[in-house]
């Protein structure tokens, strides 16, 4: 089977970059041949089956879903993806551009996300889980998973806020507690405190907001603020008044590297506060919100399904599999990603798989070839489908051409399920 050029979807949401700002708007004026309009925000590039942002197949003057070709055409797939996730691809694809923080948020397991669909369907639109992973493409800042014993401490002794907030029990409890008493308590008093909090009347919460900043103000006269109370105050201005901004001091800030990936679990709490990335995850849209959002709260829930376990998320550096190609494998059966950067003139093989891959153009020119189809070239902004099973070759174009911008080195990434399903 040949690749299939795609036209791929976009999201505007409110937290994404503006206009030319936004790499997504550039993918996506490329992809689509559509104009970037300047006022609005891009928020997200998918590329895949999922309903909400459906990828369509480029075939002569017409289009058709991706998803609708998998059904009919389902060997494009592989043996071993068809038997484990139907005719349906197992990882949805995408680029983000974030302006400003999304929500505070987790995804559910399969057994809650059965539940949520079935009991919400309006607001949990599939039934399936979402693990996902992040590799930045720019400095990226996130909040990620609870923090450690040692600085939840730290919290609960320079933050009064949040102590008014809670029960004066928990946090003496969380005080007085040591390492060796076991983890299990700690997650029982930090459940207790994280519900109570998130929980909090927005009167309370907006006095408890004014009294932080008014203090964060007058401590900026004579110390440096720490970069968790920075973060803060900047997510204040974003979204006044919201619990959201307080409960932030429970959770890691994670700052990656153009590069460095990490790959959040379900039911772990989460937030992207600014920066351009590529993101997969399993094919889901469901997100259970409680916080840095005008979005529906489902703060039961989200309380509710959470792990509460500490520590600092692992961040992966990617394993390189050739000079020019790193791949980045978590531990989710249903993706894993590569990133391949061609210096001017260089070619690279992508062997056949036996399962499907999404590749996009992120920067650069060249082309692409197969056995089967004649070389055609390829620019930012174009994605393929490829088939299981199908071997294509790539080439950074090696024209010396200071008038485009484009020229030179090709960088692309591909997503597609993880190489160990098959091992």
């Amino acid at each position: 089977m040949e690749p299939l050029r795609l036209r791929c979807s976009v999201q505007n949401y409110d937290w994404g970059k503006i206009g030319d700002e936004s790499h997504v708007a550039r993918l996506f004026s490329m992809n689509s041949k559509s104009e970037i309009e300047a006022e609005k925000p891009y928020a997200e590039f998918w590329m895949g089956t999922h309903e909400s942002g459906p990828s369509f197949v480029l075939q002569g003057d017409e289009s058709r879903t991706l998803k609708s070709w998998i059904l009919e055409n389902p060997d494009s797939l592989g043996e071993r993806v068809l038997e484990g996730w139907g005719g349906d691809l197992p990882f949805l694809f995408k680029v983000l551009s974030v302006a400003k923080a999304l929500s505070i948020q987790a995804h559910p397991d399969k057994e809650l996300a059965q539940f949520l669909h079935k009991s919400h369907p309006t607001i949990y639109k599939d039934s399936n889980h979402k693990p996902e992973m992040t590799v930045a493409l720019t400095k990226f800042e996130a909040l990620c998973g609870f923090v450690s014993l040692e600085e939840l401490k730290g919290v609960l002794g320079s933050v009064p806020e949040i102590v008014e907030l809670v029960n004066n029990v928990d946090v003496d409890h969380v005080l007085n507690i040591k390492e060796q008493d076991g983890g299990e308590k700690v997650k029982t008093y930090l459940q207790s405190m994280f519900t109570q909090l998130m929980s909090a009347s927005k009167d309370n919460v907006s006095e408890m907001l004014f009294k932080m900043k008014s203090r964060l103000s007058v401590d900026n006269k004579v110390r440096l603020l720490t970069g968790k109370e920075q973060l803060v105050l900047r997510l204040e201005k974003q979204y006044p008044g919201d619990v959201g901004v307080i409960s932030a001091f429970f959770l890691n800030y994670v700052k990656l590297n153009p590069g460095e990936a990490m790959y959040l679990e379900a039911n772990e709490p989460h937030a992207y506060i600014y920066g351009e990335c590529i993101e997969c995850m399993a094919t889901s849209d469901n997100v259970v919100r409680a916080g840095l959002t005008p979005k529906y709260r489902d703060v039961q829930t989200l309380c509710s399904m959470l792990t509460y376990k500490q520590g600092f998320p692992e961040i992966l550096p990617g394993i390189p599999l050739n000079p020019y190609t790193t791949r980045y494998k978590p531990p989710f059966d249903e993706f894993e990603v590569d990133c391949c950067c061609l210096p001017k003139g260089a070619s690279m093989v992508f062997s056949a798989i036996p399962g499907p891959s999404i590749f996009i153009i992120i920067s650069g020119e060249g082309s692409i070839l197969t056995g089967s189809m004649e070389e055609e070239k390829i620019t930012e902004g174009d994605v393929f489908f490829v088939p299981a099973k199908t071997e294509i070759s790539l080439t950074a174009s090696s024209r010396d051409d200071n008038s485009s911008a484009t020229a030179g080195a090709l960088q692309l990434y591909r997503a597609g399920v993880n190489s160990k399903y098959f091992e």
